[in-house]
């Protein structure tokens, strides 16, 4: 990275608006070191928003008869990742007035990696759900605040740093998924072990995000101290009111719709393909590689987005290439299993297009926030019901035709839903706000 880029990403001050000025800011003397420390911070922070999920899912079963679970709360637990990041994320933005959002992102890891060190211990499934919401509560706190971490301190690269800790969540979802149960085996085949692993990550994770938090509250210190000298008072309750933006609308219910296929894919994926007679291994490797394809393309497509004024083109083609998965299931799940896990890689890759376009769709970190929290808690809400309603239609109609139906029919709103939400404008000014 040459000195100019450094430089420009330690002087966040020069792209703010008159809005952003409203709101506790960075010092106007930024350290030279907290640049290059928020890369590595925010890096990590992806690295650690999947593990705690994924590596459930690896030892699954023997967790389940470790715990003694019944089928019912076996279900609950399966449940509880998207209500939790619903739930927790709401008071995101709440937090973040309060307290800033990398304290609140510090805090955040630091809760991800409490509930991942506590729930190997847990002696029953009460304890391990209760540590388990411990870390989806500081999982959906940094689900939302990252977009805002990203637009305050990288205004002018808002798509680079997105699809820096894009990628990095792939890479995180990725390896917990594969690594989990060869680390278990190689550490003595217990699973409490191979989950408490990904605790060092997160403790890891915790490190950088110490001395980010201790700046920004010594800048909204000064920054406040600034404007009670010159007579202005900070608005702690300054941006828009998201619920009259269209736009917000559409990006939440893209989001939802999204977040529906990808846990579809992640949970069912397997089982059609060992129903179309592939291998229980090989059905493994392509899941492996639908996720994979997430990595690179979690790069690419947020850097393109942020280069486009109206990202809609965007969206439209990765539901083309998911309708082309489906259909190829449906048609040949066996005979072209490896285009089509490549297929519904390409198309998962709305994740990274709709976290973007969370940045580029508000001008000011209140309006981030707040889109943030509002398009994520209503989007997973919306992604709840999908892998349970999917695996309804399976048991009860026999086959795969009918699931596989339905995902290709959501996948006609979520294109268009992608198309509004990519149109060029802001939530604050169809609010009437302006900058």
């Amino acid at each position: 990275m040459s000195d100019d880029e450094i430089q420009t990403l330690n002087r966040p001050q020069g792209a703010r608006t008159p809005a952003d000025q409203r709101l506790p800011v960075p010092a106007h003397v930024t350290p030279t070191w907290l640049g290059p420390l928020l890369i590595v911070g925010i890096v990590l922070a992806a690295l650690n928003l999947r593990p705690a999920i994924t590596s459930l899912g690896a030892l699954f079963e023997e967790t389940r008869t470790g715990l003694g679970m019944s089928g019912t709360v076996a279900g609950l637990i399966t449940s509880v990742p998207a209500l939790c990041f619903a739930v927790f994320g709401i008071t995101a933005p709440r937090l973040s007035r309060r307290f800033g959002p990398a304290t609140v992102v510090c805090a955040g890891m630091a809760a991800i990696a409490a509930g991942l060190l506590v729930r190997p211990f847990a002696g029953g499934a009460a304890g391990f759900l209760a540590a388990s919401a411990l870390s989806l509560a500081g999982i959906a706190l940094t689900n939302v605040l990252l977009p805002v971490i990203v637009k305050r301190y990288f205004p002018d690269r808002v798509g680079t740093m997105t699809g820096l800790y894009s990628m990095a969540l792939a890479a995180g979802t990725s390896l917990a998924a594969a690594a989990t149960v060869p680390l278990t085996g190689a550490l003595g085949g217990s699973w409490r072990t191979g989950l408490l692993i990904w605790a060092v990550l997160a403790l890891v994770a915790v490190l950088p995000w110490l001395p980010i938090a201790r700046a920004s509250r010594r800048a909204a210190r000064a920054a406040a101290a600034e404007q009670a000298g010159a007579g202005t008072a900070v608005r702690a309750d300054a941006g828009p009111r998201i619920v009259r933006s269209r736009t917000a609308w559409a990006l939440a219910c893209y989001f939802g719709l999204q977040a529906t296929g990808a846990y579809v894919t992640m949970g069912w994926l397997p089982q059609i393909f060992r129903d179309a007679g592939v291998s229980a291994s090989t059905a493994g490797v392509l899941l492996a590689v639908t996720m994979v394809m997430g990595v690179p393309l979690a790069f690419v497509i947020p850097r393109l987005a942020g280069r486009m004024r109206n990202q809609g083109a965007i969206a439209a083609a990765l539901g083309l290439f998911g309708l082309a998965g489906y259909l190829g299931l449906y048609l040949a799940p066996a005979a072209g299993a490896w285009a089509w896990a490549l297929l519904l890689g390409i198309s998962n890759c709305a994740f990274p297009l709709v976290i973007t376009l969370i940045g580029l769709r508000a001008k000011s970190p209140a309006g981030v926030v707040r889109l943030s929290a509002f398009a994520q808690s209503v989007g997973y809400l919306i992604s709840i019901p999908g892998p349970l309603l999917i695996g309804t239609l399976y048991q009860h109609s026999g086959g795969w035709d009918l699931p596989l139906a339905l995902m290709a029919g959501l996948l006609v709103p979520q294109m268009v839903l992608g198309v509004l939400a990519g149109r060029d404008r802001t939530i604050e000014d169809e609010c009437g706000m302006g900058d």
